[in-house]
């Protein structure tokens, strides 16, 4: 009865006294590790190998003339005492990986996955020394019989092992980080990764829905990683305005000199017209048809247009490519695809300056006497029915 007092005492003095002073003197400091350590209650679990401790060394002396008893106690005491000490490591392991997630290498070097893999070695180890104490066997032992039980382990952790080979091959080539926008559209999965672990990887959408794929997945399977653009000068914005192949035609003299007003390209067509005339004048051709020579056409003024348009843009990268370029025509007209780089990479402000581009691109296309192609609805059949009559 002594005993059990005794280690009730020691117990109430480690988890009061000292447990309650370190985490008296963690709210004083600075430091961060000693907080995590506490929350993940290390110094909680530790004391309670203080009455074991007790028990183990009282029990002998207590137990003098009852020899059955000493050994059923010790073997209970080291039984307590190694679970103990299993619950400590897995503790001591949860706030390793706490700690490093505070630094800015954890963002490209997770750990999580390596961790548990050492949880799996404590937990087996754990088994094996309580294995031995029960049994009375050296833990050398029963090590030496695990060789028959390997391709049952292999069946029972293969999503651990698979996980660990994935882990170690995206950790080594920096394929995916916690904080990553990644997008996989086998398992509509589009957003920022929360955690990444040894079986499986969190994202959680941007719908704030949170998607769960196993670990091995990702390098099985395809995926899109965008921590590319996020280090880098810019979002890429890449879009076509389509024209209608009928409005594109040479320029006038009315044309050019309507052009020619235009800030952006005023420059540009002045040095153009020169160029050209220059050319014409050289090879003799003859002007009374357009079809000899070379002239300007609306849509390549309206190209130059947009490209000095796009350079004199405040959110666009100019260290970055810009493209203004024509596509392959197809039935729905004549595309000019936008290619250039937006500096801010925020979603929202991204968004709104794309939008604001190609506000002003639809806007000033007719200025240059080209229409934007649209396929016809409900109001164009009514007016050619009408024309029709």
């Amino acid at each position: 009865m002594l005993t059990v007092v005794l280690s009730l005492l020691a117990n109430f003095v480690a988890k009061r006294l000292i447990v309650g002073g370190l985490r008296r003197l963690a709210a004083k400091t600075k430091s961060k590790w000693d907080d995590l350590l506490l929350r993940r209650k290390v110094f909680t679990k530790l004391s309670h190998l203080v009455p074991g401790l007790v028990i183990f060394l009282l029990a002998a002396d207590v137990l003098a003339g009852h020899p059955q008893w000493i050994a059923t106690v010790m073997t209970a005491t080291q039984i307590y005492m190694v679970l103990v000490g299993f619950a400590v490591g897995n503790a001591l392991l949860s706030a390793v990986v706490d700690i490093y997630r505070t630094l800015d290498i954890s963002r490209i070097y997770p750990i999580k996955g390596f961790v548990q893999v050492v949880k799996i070695l404590i937990f087996v180890l754990t088994a094996i020394f309580v294995l031995s104490i029960v049994l009375k066997k050296s833990p050398a032992v029963l090590v030496g019989g695990l060789g028959a039980l390997t391709a049952i382990a292999m069946l029972v952790f293969k999503d651990s092992i698979l996980g660990l080979v994935a882990g170690v091959h995206l950790s080594a080539n920096r394929m995916l980080a916690r904080g990553d926008w990644v997008e996989l559209p086998a398992y509509n999965a589009d957003g920022e990764v929360l955690d990444v672990s040894l079986a499986s990887v969190q994202i959680q959408n941007w719908d704030k829905t949170i998607t769960t794929i196993p670990t091995y997945a990702l390098i099985s399977e395809s995926f899109k990683n965008w921590r590319g653009m996020a280090e880098s000068g810019g979002r890429r914005i890449k879009r076509a305005i389509h024209l209608d192949i009928n409005t594109i035609t040479f320029c006038n003299q009315e044309m050019l000199d309507r052009f020619a007003k235009i800030a952006h390209i005023s420059e540009y067509l002045q040095k153009k017209r020169e160029e050209l005339r220059t050319f014409n004048a050289e090879h003799g051709l003859d002007q009374s048809t357009l079809a000899n020579g070379r002239h300007l056409t609306n849509v390549g003024t309206f190209r130059a247009y947009v490209k000095a348009y796009l350079e004199d843009h405040p959110m666009v990268n100019q260290q970055m490519t810009l493209l203004v370029r024509q596509m392959q025509p197809t039935e729905r007209g004549l595309p000019i695809e936008i290619y250039a780089f937006c500096k801010d990479k925020r979603w929202a402000n991204y968004e709104a300056v794309m939008a604001d581009i190609f506000d002003h691109i639809f806007a000033v296309v007719r200025e240059f006497d080209l229409r934007v192609f649209q396929a016809p609805g409900g109001r164009d059949f009514e007016a050619a029915l009408r024309k029709a009559k």
